[in-house]
């Protein structure tokens, strides 16, 4: 189970707030509007993005991980290992 699932309307609310960033992105540029004015929106949307990406690592962090270390199965660290591989992908994009 995600451990999204309980909030999963209010995630989807989310990307489909971002979605809407994106959306507009493309008016912009169809309306042949400002270079600078387009890139002002491109960070603001990026911006939600790695928001929305710090929430979904807080969130695998706090349940996923864990729960994967009380439980005692040896899965902590595969858990562990997931959330770095996550941090790093962040971290260069």
């Amino acid at each position: 189970m995600a451990s999204y699932s309980n909030r999963k309307e209010d995630v989807l609310k989310r990307l489909r707030r971002i979605e809407g960033q994106v959306r507009g992105l493309q008016r912009l540029v169809e309306e042949d509007t400002y270079c600078i004015d387009v890139l002002t929106q491109v960070s603001a949307t990026t911006r939600a993005l790695q928001s929305f990406a710090l929430q979904m690592l807080d969130e695998h962090m706090d349940t996923c991980v864990r729960t994967a270390v009380a439980d005692g199965s040896g899965n902590g660290d595969i858990k562990l290992k997931e959330a770095s591989d996550a941090i790093a992908r962040l971290v260069r994009s």
